[in-house]
């Protein structure tokens, strides 16, 4: 049995459903174990928080000097848990361990607390810095504020449920309204009203025109290509009114070279299709960046190396690897295997989770000296 498999139970006991996906608890009590551990295991944690109760939990090993610096990044909070039955009860069946949050990421996190623990009695030259951070299944809140908290390492490798497979690129998304406005009239007066809904129905072609145009374009096999999609629509006051609102809420995800300048202009197309008496705006909304690392980048080599070989590869969701790329520390991605990410019956492989322990504890051993 993996020996973090008993520090795994405790964390995924612990609720840290994220509040902005749905009713959730938070990180903050999660954060507060972990910290404590730490403190424990003899290092100097810090809890900043990334938001009101949204804390960060950030603990530097300091190295003797000379060497590279070396982040080891893990989220606290999961998914909500809806229709998962004993979520928080972990439960081991043959070398699996089931429970929301043990494979995305807890298990990753167990792994970083004990590397970050062992590293202290290695006698490093370089820093290894931990950090756990809140909200990254939703706005990335936290290792945003880790970044404006002055946070900073020669590199990073982000732990993310990747099957023990180096990854190092991965898609972007960025979200979009398109609002079309018609004209409020009592539902007798067809002379007097315009009706948003129906005037949306050239929007809604166009997405579908759209994404087929995307998916015909090439991508990355490991990553997929571009592509859109219809997320939310909401429109009309009553059943007696022609509705003097439609709003289409879009997603779309980017792919390596791709820009929020290109959805805009796409965004506007969709738009411009709406005929008068109605008319429609568009706007582009929050987004996050593609992640393509090189992968002769040196953490990417640093740590295919630790993990025995391998070509690196790619995977379809985004990760806070991104977001750290972009803030100047290049962040590979690596972790265990399993099943179950957002569903009713996640599980982690033990033994991957070793694994995963073992290669990141030969990566700050590598890295940092």
């Amino acid at each position: 049995m993996w020996p973090g498999t008993d520090l795994l139970r405790d964390l995924v006991r612990i609720d840290s459903t994220n509040p902005d996906l749905g009713p959730g608890a938070g990180e903050a009590a999660l954060a507060g174990f972990v910290a404590g551990w730490l403190r424990e295991a003899g290092l100097a944690p810090q809890v900043e928080e990334a938001a009101p109760g949204r804390p960060n939990v950030v603990a530097r090993v300091r190295g003797r000097g000379g060497g590279r610096s070396l982040m080891l990044n893990a989220h606290l909070d999961t998914v909500g848990v809806d229709g998962y039955a004993e979520p928080f009860t972990p439960r081991v069946h043959g070398r699996r361990l089931h429970g929301r949050g043990g494979l995305d990421t807890k298990a990753g996190l167990a792994a970083a607390m004990r590397v970050a623990a062992a590293a202290a009695g290695m006698g490093l030259a370089g820093d290894v810095l931990f950090a756990a951070v809140a909200d990254e299944e939703a706005g990335s809140l936290g290792s945003e504020a880790l970044l404006a908290a002055g946070h900073r390492a020669d590199a990073a490798i982000v732990i993310e449920p990747t099957g023990l497979e180096v990854v190092v690129a991965h898609r972007g998304f960025v979200w979009g309204t398109v609002t079309v406005r018609g004209v409020a009239a009592h539902g007798s007066r067809a002379d007097l009203g315009v009706d948003a809904i129906v005037h949306a129905a050239p929007v809604l072609a166009g997405v579908a025109e759209l994404a087929s145009r995307l998916a015909d374009r090439p991508g990355a096999p490991d990553i997929g290509g571009p592509a859109v999609h219809a997320s939310r629509i909401r429109g009309g006051q009553e059943m007696s009114s022609y509705p003097a609102e439609c709003v289409i809420e879009l997603e779309r995800r980017l792919v390596p070279g791709e820009t929020v300048t290109d959805w805009e202009a796409e965004l506007a197309e969709l738009a411009g299709r709406v005929a008068p008496p109605a008319a429609a705006t568009s706007a582009a909304g929050f987004h996050r960046s593609p992640l393509h690392l090189d992968p002769g980048e040196p953490i990417v080599q640093a740590l295919v190396s630790a993990a025995g070989g391998g070509e690196p590869t790619g995977a379809p969701w985004w990760t806070d690897a991104a977001l750290l790329t972009e803030a100047g520390i290049p962040a590979a991605i690596f972790g265990p295997a399993g099943e179950g990410m957002h569903a009713h019956d996640e599980w982690v492989d033990l033994d991957t989770a070793a694994v995963c322990e073992r290669v990141l504890l030969h990566a700050v051993r590598s890295w940092c000296t």
